[in-house]
């Protein structure tokens, strides 16, 4: 597949964990930032985590210390950990794919969201 392709969410009541998956295409000749954002209803949508190709994590100041971001190379795959979790963390989660800068192979150099996985914090 190319666009990213979310997995993991679902309803959860406060204080409990949930994970969030990202499978998506990157070609080794190209570098990427993998972000997670989030929209709830009625608002923005607004960054939330993210990881460079070196490993470099950001975090929202509203989940810092809560979530942890990763990724499993081989597999293609971005991880949100998602701890302590609160109702204002009730919202539609998307990955992101951004180009940052590859080599002249690289075949694939868009900017790519994924659909979604909603996310349901209950109190």
């Amino acid at each position: 597949q190319v666009q990213p392709v979310e997995s993991g969410g679902g309803s959860v009541q406060a204080g409990g964990s949930q994970w969030l998956s990202c499978v998506v295409s990157r070609s080794p000749f190209c570098k990427y930032r993998m972000s997670w954002y989030r929209q709830a209803p009625g608002k923005e949508r607004e960054f939330v985590s993210g990881i460079d190709p070196d490993g470099t994590t950001t975090y929202a100041d509203s989940v810092k210390g809560r979530f942890t971001i990763s990724q499993d190379n081989p597999k293609n795959t971005v991880y949100l950990q998602m701890h302590s979790l609160k109702p204002d963390d009730t919202a539609m989660y998307y990955c992101k794919r951004q180009f940052l800068d590859g080599h002249i192979l690289c075949p694939d150099r868009r900017d790519l969201w994924g659909q979604g996985t909603q996310v349901t914090v209950s109190s």
